[in-house]
């Protein structure tokens, strides 16, 4: 629906990309997201037990990300994101967690655990601007 020529630098951006994903096995991909979900996983269930595993144990179900439940996941989804650990919410109380191996690795998974565990210990969602919903997550 676009008139005209791309843009020279949007298309070297889409050619750098592709470039780079042009090498990438797709089976060791998956592996890797499934390893690094597992860890996810069993980090969470051991420092956060208050959250509850939503996604399928079996890897072979479970794509690479990974949701958990808990009463107030808007605010555990929002405290965080200062120390950019990352995650989404979804209505009423699910946190998403994508597992993408090109761009993550265990120590963003141990970051995410950590900044969960800090913020469900520390009672940091009980803090009135993270329980404050907006129009995004």
């Amino acid at each position: 629906m676009r008139v005209g020529t791309p843009a020279v630098l949007q298309m070297a951006a889409l050619e750098a990309a592709l470039d780079i994903r042009g090498g990438i096995d797709i089976g060791a991909l998956r592996a890797r997201s499934a390893a690094l979900s597992q860890r996810f996983i069993d980090g969470v269930e051991v420092a956060c037990p208050d959250l509850a595993l939503t996604s399928p144990r079996d890897p072979g179900q479970r794509g690479s990300q990974v949701s958990l439940r808990h009463p107030e996941g808007y605010a555990i989804v929002q405290a965080p994101i200062a120390p950019r650990a990352i995650s989404d919410f979804r209505a009423p109380d699910i946190l998403r967690f994508a597992v993408i191996p090109p761009y993550i690795g265990e120590a963003e998974i141990d970051r995410a655990i950590t900044s969960r565990a800090e913020v469900i210990t520390g009672q940091l969602r009980d803090c009135e601007a993270y329980q404050t919903r907006t129009a995004a997550t």
